[in-house]
């Protein structure tokens, strides 16, 4: 199912690609309207589900006494990974330096945008500071909702096992349930949205123009997960003393089957399989660090929100000067942390930030044709992630272990 789902999208994209090549009027504006009615339908689930997932991630990430050390040490090196594939990410983004799409191709909305870039990094901060409960709902302030949601998760966490946390738990779990439900109603029917997104693209940017703006943007994201996944991942693995050529053998299996399901989830039961039988990692540590990793460690996702929100702030012509980009390394690694188990997450994910921060989100739509491949290689990369910290902190837990002896 999911290989076939696979090539229907990309079905799609080319008859979309070719009704764009007709430039038939009539057929455009079908499209367009097409096109904004998901956009709409997008901003719609998107803050929502992206609130539950952070919450209901942090509060099941409490333990006990003795998983503490192992939590520690998968934590760390997720944190560590996760910075690093942001970091690359933006490297990639300042040396390739993607062109604006032209406005015709995004609409002309950046009126909003170009009125807050003369607010002081202070005021910007304490913007992210809710003072109401409701208002970053209202407002779809998605950095003040993502600090509320970290709250929230870690108190959550911290409380007692008792009926009050049961109740809330599964009442968030319910609700979370129930909007998964949604999104996968919406994504099957986003071949319809693809055809018009591609349709869109095709008749509003010129050849240049893509080469120029989206070709470049696509090769950030791309050599910046191939750059995390052949060299940085590597590195973390031979500086703590393993193998990487042999792990990645050892986890290929799994690693493949990311890159065809575009679900780390989905992937789990082969990952652990992989390495428990192939790499000899402890089972105890296997079955408590992926879990988690499959949860928070999203080394690609870090790198698309962060590639993806430089590119759409470029285009509605905000100043991309380095606290900025600073900033929204951080905002990337702790957005990445909190978006377990929602499908198209880091998308949804992106586009909430980028409509907090008052954007256009039309780019979104353009980026959506080409999102399931990009979606490929990030699952692909994360899996491997998963792997490399799971595989580090057995081999640190064996090393204790025998100096204490």
């Amino acid at each position: 199912m999911k290989k076939a789902q696979i090539y229907i999208w990309l079905g799609a994209l080319a008859v979309g690609v070719g009704i764009g090549f007709l430039r038939i009027e009539a057929v455009d504006s079908i499209m367009n309207f097409i096109a904004a009615l998901y956009t709409r339908l997008f901003r719609l689930l998107a803050v929502p589900t992206i609130v539950l997932a952070v919450i209901t991630t942090l509060a099941s990430l409490g333990g006990g006494k003795e998983m503490g050390k192992m939590f520690r040490t998968a934590l760390t090196y997720t944190l560590l990974t996760t910075f690093a594939a942001s970091i690359v990410a933006l490297c990639y983004y300042l040396l390739i330096a993607p062109g604006n799409l032209p406005p015709s191709a995004i609409g002309a909305e950046t009126e909003a945008v170009q009125q807050t870039t003369g607010f002081s990094y202070a005021d910007h901060i304490l913007s992210v500071i809710p003072d109401n409960v409701v208002k970053p709902l209202l407002e779809g302030n998605v950095l003040a909702l993502l600090l509320m949601c970290f709250a929230v998760g870690i108190a959550l966490s911290k409380m007692p096992d008792s009926r009050p946390k049961e109740i809330v738990m599964n009442g968030l779990l319910g609700l979370q349930e129930l909007l998964f439900i949604l999104i996968h109603w919406l994504i099957a029917i986003l071949p319809i949205g693809i055809v018009a997104f591609a349709a869109q693209l095709i008749a509003e940017v010129g050849a240049g123009v893509m080469f120029d703006s989206l070709g470049k943007y696509v090769a950030v994201i791309i050599a910046g997960n191939c750059t995390q996944f052949f060299i940085v991942l590597p590195l973390f693995l031979l500086l703590s003393g393993l193998n990487p050529i042999k792990t990645l053998s050892g986890m290929m299996p799994a690693v493949l089957m990311a890159l065809f399901t575009k679900s780390s989830a989905a992937t789990l039961p082969v990952t652990m399989e992989n390495a428990e039988q192939r790499l000899k990692v402890n089972p105890k540590v296997s079955r408590f660090v992926l879990p988690i990793c499959t949860t928070i460690n999203m080394n690609g996702c870090a790198a698309f929100i962060l590639a993806t929100s430089l590119f759409v702030m470029q285009n509605n012509g905000m100043e991309l000067s380095i606290p900025t980009m600073i900033l929204w390394i951080f905002i990337s690694v702790l957005s990445a942390v909190g978006n377990a188990g929602v499908p198209m997450g880091c998308y949804f994910l992106t586009l909430s930030l980028m409509s907090g921060i008052g954007a256009n989100v039309g780019i979104m739509g353009i980026i959506l044709p080409i999102y399931t491949i990009i979606d490929m290689i990030e699952t692909a990369e994360n899996v491997w992630s998963d792997s490399c910290v799971c595989a580090i902190t057995d081999h640190k837990l064996k090393h204790i272990s025998t100096s204490q002896e």
